[in-house]
C-alpha cells in the first residue's frame, strides 16, 4: 500500500480505519529495505511492529493523540533505548545507549512509531552527508548528487515517502539545507524549544532537534509533541503548551516581511536567485509588504561559526577515549590507547574539527579565537534584534545552490562550509528557521528559508503556509526512477 505523504493523511486514514497503523508500518518498513539512497544505517522492524500494534489499540480507544501510529525516521544521533546510536563514527558502532532522548520519548508517548534510524556526516559535521563512516547518501532527485548534511538520511527518508516525517538536528543548518536540497520542509526551533538531553552533543550552544515533513502544518504538529521545558536539559526554558497552528491560516496580508540584501550576494546560483525571487512575488501579491533589511555582520557568521563550532565541539568529543563505551584500540599505556582510539574511530572531518577547535581553545589563543567569537555573535545577534523591530519576519535563500554532484567539493573544506553561509547566523543568534520549497532550478528542489524572532515559531508557521497554500511546490516529488531528473 501506498504511504500517505502527511500526518495529516496518514491520521485521517487511521481514523477512518482505512489502514491500520500496522499496515502503514509494514508498508514503510518494505520502502525502508528497498532503500536505493543509503538512508538508513538501522531498521528496528520489531519495536516499529510492537509500537503500531500498541497504536493500534489506541486508535480502536478513540483516544489518541494526531501522531499516534504514524511511522517516522530517527537520525542516528538522536539517543534510543535498546536500538543502536552510531552518530555516524565507528566510534560508537555496536553502542546502544540505556535510555531514549526526551525528544524519541515524546513522540513514544505520542504513540507515534518509530522505523529506525538514518544516516548521517559523522557526529553531523558535514552539508552533504558523505562524511558518514557507514557511506554517503545520496539524492532522491539525482542518484549522483548529494542530500545536503548533516541530516540527509532523515531529508531522503521524508522526500523517497519512505517515513511520513523525521527528526533531524541543526546545528548550523543541518535540517534546513537538506530540506532545501530534498524538496521538503525543514524547521530549525528557537534554542532551548526542544531538549537535547539524550542527543549525542556536537556544539553544545548551537545544536537543537526539529522535524523534517511534507507539509508546515506537519512541521508544526511534530513541534507542538517535542516543546517544553525538560529538568535534564537545564537550556530549555519553562514555557506554557502552546497551539503552534493557531494562525496558519491567517495569511500575510498586512505583515512587514524583511529581505536581507546581503543574503543575496554573487555566489549564489542564478537559478536559485530566480526562485527565490519568484517566491518574494508571491509574497507581495499575498498583501505582505517587503522591506529591504540590513544584517551587516552576515559575512562574519561563517569565520564566528567555524570558532565556536569546533570548539565546543572538541570539548565534547573528549569523551570518546576508548575507556568508557564504544570504540577500544589498545595501546601499551593509557595514552597510547586514547591515541589509537580516536585514531581510529574518528572520520577525517571529525578530526580537522576537534584540532581546530582544540586550537582555539588553548593558552594564548583562547581570547584571540574564541573569545572574539563570542563578542562578534553577541552583535550578530543585536543586529536581528533590530531588525525584528521593523519586521515580522525574514525571507532568504535556504542554500546558496541546488544539491551538487557527489566528491564535487570533498576535498575542499572552505567551499563545502559555505553551503551553510545562509543557514548558520539563525544558529547563532538562536532563532527559529523553516525551509520550504519554492521551486526548481535545472530540475533539482531550491529551499526558501523563513526567519522569525525567537519564541515565534506560530508566526514563522504563519508564513510558510501561507506560500504553501498558494503554490504547489511543496507537492513536488523525486523522479521514479534512479539518475532520472524531473523536469524543471
Amino acid at each position: 500500500m501506498d504511504l500517505p505523504r502527511t500526518i495529516v493523511d496518514a491520521a485521517a486514514v487511521l481514523r477512518r480505519r482505512e489502514a491500520s497503523s500496522r499496515e502503514l508500518t509494514e508498508a514503510a518498513l518494505e520502502r525502508v529495505a528497498r532503500d536505493p539512497h543509503n538512508a538508513w544505517l538501522t531498521r528496528a522492524e520489531a519495536n516499529a511492529l510492537a509500537q503500531a500494534d500498541a497504536a493500534d489499540l489506541r486508535l480502536a480507544a478513540g483516544e489518541a493523540p494526531l501522531l499516534c501510529g504514524v511511522p517516522w525516521a530517527c537520525k542516528d544521533i538522536i539517543g534510543t533505548k535498546g536500538v543502536e546510536t552510531t552518530a555516524g563514527s565507528r566510534i560508537l558502532k555496536g553502542y546502544v545507549p540505556p535510555y531514549s532522548a526526551t525528544v524519541v520519548d515524546r513522540l513514544d508517548a505520542s504513540g507515534a512509531v518509530m522505523l529506525g534510524k538514518t544516516n548521517l556526516d559523522e557526529f553531523a559535521m558535514g552539508s552533504s552527508n558523505e562524511n558518514s563512516a557507514f557511506g554517503a547518501v545520496t539524492n532522491p532527485w539525482d542518484h549522483g548528487r548529494v542530500p545536503g548534511g548533516s541530516s540527509g538520511g532523515s531529508a531522503v527518508a521524508v522526500a523517497a515517502g519512505q517515513a511520513v516525517f523525521a527528526l533531524g538536528t541543526d546545528t548550523g543548518g543541518s535540517i534546513r539545507q537538506p530540506a532545501a536540497l530534498c524538496g521538503v520542509t525543514g524547521m530549525k526551533p528557537t534554542y532551548g524549544r526542544v531538549s537535547r538531553s539524550g542527543v549525542v552533543a556536537f556544539a553544545s550552544s548551537l545544536d537543537q532537534v526539529g522535524p523534517f515533513a511534507a507539509s508546515v502544518e506537519d512541521a508544526a504538529i511534530i513541534c507542538e509533541a517535542l516543546f517544553g521545558h525538560d529538568p535534564l536539559d537545564a537550556t530549555t526554558l519553562p514555557l506554557p503548551a502552546e497551539d503552534l497552528r493557531r494562525e496558519l491560516t491567517a495569511g500575510v496580508r498586512g505583515m512587514r516581511l524583511g529581505v536581507p540584501r546581503e543574503y543575496f550576494v554573487k555566489g549564489m546560483e542564478p537559478g536559485v536567485e530566480k526562485a527565490v525571487r519568484a517566491t518574494l512575488a508571491v509574497y507581495a501579491e499575498l498583501g505582505a509588504e517587503l522591506v529591504e533589511v540590513s544584517l551587516p555582520s552576515t559575512d562574519r557568521g561563517l569565520a564566528v561559526y567555524y570558532v565556536l563550532q569546533p570548539a565546543e565541539a572538541s570539548a565534547n568529543l573528549a569523551r570518546y577515549d576508548g575507556v568508557r563505551f564504544g570504540l577500544r584500540v589498545e595501546g601499551p599505556d593509557l595514552v597510547e590507547t586514547y591515541r589509537r582510539t580516536r585514531g581510529a574511530g574518528f572520520g577525517p572531518e571529525v578530526k580537522r574539527r576537534i584540532i581546530l577547535g582544540t586550537y582555539a581553545l588553548s593558552a594564548g589563543y583562547y581570547d584571540a579565537y574564541y573569545g572574539q567569537a563570542q563578542k562578534v555573535r553577541t552583535v550578530i545577534k543585536r543586529e536581528f534584534d533590530a531588525v525584528f523591530q521593523k519586521v515580522d519576519a525574514l525571507l532568504t535563500p535556504t542554500s546558496p545552490g541546488v544539491a551538487f554532484v557527489l566528491g564535487a567539493k570533498a576535498n575542499d573544506p572552505l567551499a563545502m562550509y559555505l553551503n551553510d553561509i545562509y543557514t548558520l547566523p539563525v544558529n547563532i543568534a538562536g532563532l527559529p528557521g523553516i525551509s520550504i520549497p519554492c521551486g526548481l532550478s535545472e530540475g533539482l528542489p531550491v529551499g526558501l528559508q523563513i526567519i522569525a524572532n525567537s519564541y515565534r515559531e506560530a508566526t514563522l508557521f504563519r508564513v510558510a503556509a501561507a506560500y504553501e497554500r498558494a503554490t504547489e511546490h511543496h507537492r513536488s516529488r523525486p523522479p521514479a526512477a534512479l539518475g532520472q531528473r524531473a523536469a524543471a
